[in-house]
């Protein structure tokens, strides 16, 4: 029977009987935040707005990504087709390092075997928000006590994203960057802009 594209199915009935790829990020590495300034850069949104956020809000979720290159464009790039960012929208969000205290174990969706092993393909991570919640949960929950999610970016599937499932602020140390525009960050901000194509308007 061949699976038409359309909605993602929804997570399986066996799913905790089945083998996830799962990837270790080490202690000591160093993932990144673009975040709004008016929250702390350790914050796990229980807003539903977010692709792997809890579908009832019962836990937090906190997204970064492998380089900053991967936060720009999941977070200044969320209208498809319009390269452009405005200087007063990067004033609001600054970048934070955050380097891991201890290891965690996370579910690999970005690994070859990743979605196929759990009975899933790339409409997770660019299809319904809904359904990728419910998997969220459902990941959450299994056996192997994952600590979130691994998955390639939407907007460029060639940098890697993290879904931390809520856990102790301790887990990560933050060190805030301040905005791409502060002047310590322009010469990043520069190579981000040419790399993506993105004009920058000034207010």
């Amino acid at each position: 029977m061949t699976d038409k594209p359309g909605e993602h199915p929804e997570p399986h009935a066996d799913l905790a009987g089945r083998s996830p790829v799962l990837y270790t990020l080490e202690e000591g590495t160093v993932v990144y935040r673009l975040y709004r300034a008016d929250r702390d850069a350790l914050y796990f949104g229980r807003t539903g707005d977010n692709r792997f956020d809890a579908p009832d809000g019962s836990f937090g979720v906190l997204y970064a990504g492998e380089d900053e290159y991967c936060c720009f464009i999941e977070t200044c790039g969320q209208v498809t087709g319009v390269p452009s960012v405005s200087g007063a929208y990067l004033d609001q969000r600054y970048v934070a390092e955050m380097k891991v205290m201890e290891s965690m174990k996370l579910i690999d969706l970005s690994a070859s075997a990743g979605l196929a092993r759990i009975g899933a393909d790339g409409r997770l991570m660019d299809g319904s928000h809904a359904i990728a919640q419910r998997w969220s949960a459902a990941l959450r929950n299994h056996p192997t006590k994952p600590a979130g999610i691994l998955y390639r970016a939407r907007h460029d599937p060639a940098k890697l994203a993290f879904a931390i499932f809520e856990c102790p602020r301790d887990v990560f140390r933050t060190t805030s960057r301040g905005s791409l525009r502060d002047p310590r960050n322009v010469k990043l901000l520069g190579e981000i802009l040419d790399h993506y194509k993105f004009g920058l308007i000034d207010p």
